[in-house]
């Protein structure tokens, strides 16, 4: 008898996975001269996850998610400072906040009062206080409009109630979206601040029909607030309840532009979008495909006057002196827009934008975030001179080939480095013109970790770090720059929100010292068996050093290698890996591990906050280079952790991370034993125009990479075996909508591919209804004992 060596055999001819494990040989006589043996003692024992019955299963989601449903969306956000100057209050400033209250299931509108002093040697916890009296903001049943609904999904939002608010320091005026309605109140500015019961709010009633989304102040004069009603911008006097349509965008109203759609602005910025096809059956057609013809972007200003009773009187729109495109060819869709302090001049810019009240007519100077200079997001302040028709919004004018773009005076670079301030997502500056400072945030130190940061705009040099190391922070800052508030956590602990003072010298304000002060929220207790994930990283292939994060086993054996799911994304603008708490969003990672599996996340190359060319590296082909750092990063594991069973990896995901998973099993069949696609664009010329376009190119520019990067396309890659594939998928989903999945689905039936399918008939893009979120995590926890 001799020893062989260990074998993986495979059916080339059909390409399918299989694993054999050969056993000890007793007849000598039987063996061939060709054949390999592998004795038991050579072959690793496999650890194997414990089958439960359905049942089982759901009741171990049930106590994972008794567990989530405890914490998660009840820290408090959106914070709003006001500085008190009564000398006689206690209270140095006013937070205002949504938050979720203990006992309460929807957000509401709260406020907390900050003490001048505080005693040191004891934890002051702030009280949340009701800023509304009994008010229910959620629809009546929880039923929303179809234009809420779809604005819901857009943001991503899994919570009821007041969702978000506009502020108007001066006056004190509260604005916001509830119950299918828009509603004020006021508190602070110039009539003082409520004491003791909570305050009734008003609601704006009005006579136009649908539903009035993106409700804004108007800066200038808050007794007026503007909404979108019917891809329309309205206004409303909420003293006099008088109201004015200004455009004429909806099709069938009046003045119709047809194929033409508005960003109009009066200090703050909506953006119009064509409403998202309602997708009931797979076969209805789309709107906003790639290649099709993108909205005609125009910048316009809606100018009203009115009457000392604050009635309006007259209504004009003016336009740009030359077409948009005109002015700024190439730019297709503008981000942010607004006014200069001063109301001299209208803006409008793709990152953060700050720009200073002007000392000369000739010249403009601000500050910004701009990542072309060096491929990472920094501040700049810059100083730029007026040509005459940077002035003028109409009138006679043409100019000539450049004379419209003002030219930059002085650039002054105010941080540098292989990384980035933060400048998505809603991130903000903070600016002390008095002490010439510029508070932000961004990811100086790792990009793990999110700090709050300060640096001089007039003198740039040193950047000081305000926040803890070891923990990811989300900031801000008091008008007055003497506080900030953090929201921050680690791997291993859930969120807090702590109040700080910065204190110190003025006459270093640079170096002033955060100082705890108060705390809004302390950090809940973990599950009883929460394992926190462990990062790691290592320098890839390609030149970058790319991080991970493994989630162990948690009944880990010594020499026992146990199945391994790879969780993905991989797509732009997205961080999985990073040093924030990951036991609400990712709870379900936990329990993987709670069974005996082993799950792996990796960022490779195409994810955010780690500069241009990391990002980049999609750009014309997605799809082509993600599953080569996802894999290189398992293979990376499994020889660091010795558990890592390399014949039993799933890959899931969902959305982008959906189509990851399609690629890892029609690319590399022999790493991924099983995919679960959750969402996934398998055509790339059937998705949105705005986002493919961006990453992909125009198709006739990139058809390689568009053929390429189409799961469905090449689905004869995929393996011959059942219970390999299970795809899922929302019937309503109005992101990637789920003609995608039909059209693999038809793909793949012609192709004689086996596959499961798993359709969410009342879901969209998000998971959002409790026992529908329930089912698909018991299906994944059950496809993936039985198959994997």
């Amino acid at each position: 008898m001799h020893r062989g060596k260990r074998v993986k055999l495979e059916d080339e001819t059909e390409g399918s996975w299989k694993s054999f494990a050969a056993v000890r040989m007793t007849a000598v006589d039987d063996i061939s001269d060709s054949t390999e043996v592998v004795e038991m003692d050579d072959v690793p024992s496999q650890f194997f996850v414990e089958k439960h019955s359905w049942d089982g299963l759901r009741d171990i989601i049930h106590g994972s998610r008794k567990y989530s449903g405890m914490i998660i969306n009840k820290a408090p956000h959106d914070f709003q400072f006001v500085q008190k100057h009564d000398e006689s209050s206690p209270h140095s400033h006013r937070l205002y906040y949504l938050g979720m209250p203990y006992g309460s299931r929807e957000n509401s509108l709260l406020y907390s009062e900050i003490p001048k002093k505080i005693r040191k040697e004891a934890l002051l916890v702030l009280s949340w206080k009701q800023m509304l009296d009994h008010f229910q903001a959620t629809p009546h049943h929880g039923v929303y409009s179809r234009e809420e609904e779809l604005l819901r999904e857009r943001k991503r939002l899994g919570v009821f109630g007041i969702t978000s608010y506009d502020y108007h320091a001066q006056s004190g005026l509260f604005l916001f979206q509830a119950s299918n309605s828009l509603f004020y109140c006021r508190d602070g500015g110039q009539n003082g601040f409520i004491q003791g019961a909570p305050m009734k709010p008003e609601e704006i009633k009005t006579q136009c029909s649908g539903i009035r989304m993106d409700p804004k102040i108007l800066p200038g004069d808050p007794s007026f607030i503007a909404f979108i009603n019917n891809n329309d911008l309205w206004v409303t006097n909420i003293e006099t309840g008088e109201e004015r349509r200004l455009t004429f965008c909806h099709k069938g109203l009046g003045d119709t532009s047809p194929g033409k759609s508005d960003l109009a602005f009066t200090g703050q910025h909506w953006r119009n979008l064509p409403t998202e096809p309602y997708c009931v059956n797979a076969n209805e057609p789309f709107s906003m495909l790639v290649g099709s013809k993108n909205p005609q972007i125009s910048l316009k200003l809606a100018e009203i006057q009115t009457d000392q009773h604050g009635k309006i009187i007259s209504a004009q729109n003016k336009e740009l002196v030359l077409p948009f495109t005109t002015l700024f060819p190439g730019v297709e869709y503008i981000a942010r827009a607004g006014w200069t302090r001063d109301g001299k001049f209208a803006w409008a810019v793709h990152d953060i934008f700050y720009p200073f009240i002007q000392t000369t007519n000739d010249k403009i100077t601000f500050l910004w975030v701009n990542e072309s200079q060096t491929g990472f997001c920094h501040l700049y302040r810059i100083t730029s001179l007026l040509q005459p028709g940077c002035q003028q919004w109409t009138r006679e004018y043409s100019p000539a080939d450049d004379d419209f773009k003002c030219p930059i005076e002085e650039e002054v670079t105010l941080t540098s480095g292989e990384w980035e301030v933060l400048a998505r997502h809603g991130s903000k500056i903070w600016v002390n013109e008095e002490t010439k400072l510029v508070y932000f945030q961004g990811t100086k130190d790792t990009p793990l970790e999110h700090h709050l940061y300060v640096v001089s705009y007039e003198s740039p040099g040193e950047t000081v770090r305000l926040t803890k190391p070891g923990f990811s922070h989300s900031c801000s800052v008091s008008q007055n720059f003497d506080m900030f508030i953090s929201h921050y956590s680690n791997v291993s602990t859930p969120p807090c929100v702590h109040v700080y003072k910065l204190t110190g010298s003025d006459s270093d304000p640079l170096h002033k010292e955060p100082e705890f002060w108060a705390s809004m929220m302390e950090a809940a207790g973990c599950p009883a068996d929460y394992v926190p994930p462990e990062i790691f990283s290592f320098p890839a292939s390609s030149g970058f050093l790319i991080y991970g994060m493994l989630y162990k086993p948690h009944n880990l054996k010594p020499g026992k290698k146990h199945p391994t799911i790879l969780f993905v994304y991989g797509g732009p603008q997205v961080q999985l890996v990073n040093n924030s708490y990951k036991g609400v969003k990712y709870l379900r990672l936990n329990t993987l591990a709670s069974l005996g599996y082993a799950v792996v996340v990796i960022d490779g190359r195409g994810s955010c906050q780690r500069g241009l060319k990391f990002e980049g590296a999609l750009k014309n082909k997605m799809g082509q280079v993600e599953i080569e750092d996802q894999v290189e990063g398992l293979q990376y594991v499994a020889e660091n952790y010795k558990f890592i069973d390399m014949s039993r990896v799933a890959i899931h995901g969902w959305s982008y991370g959906g189509f990851l998973s399609l690629m890892g099993l029609i690319h590399r069949p022999n790493i991924f034993k099983v995919a679960i696609a959750g969402a996934p664009v398998t055509v790339w010329m059937a998705y949105d125009t705005g986002y493919t376009e961006r990453y992909m190119d125009m198709p006739e520019n990139n058809q390689q990479g568009y053929e390429a990067g189409s799961v469905a396309l090449h689905v004869d890659k995929l393996p011959n075996d059942p219970n390999r594939l299970l795809i899922l998928h929302g019937f309503l989903d109005e992101n990637v909508h789920f003609f995608h999945t039909n059209f693999l689905v038809s793909q793949l039936i012609r192709a004689g591919k086996p596959y499961q399918l798993q359709i969410y008939p009342n879901e969209r893009h998000s998971i959002r209804c409790p026992e529908s979120g329930e089912h698909y995590e018991i299906m994944l926890l059950y496809f993936l004992q039985q198959h994997l």
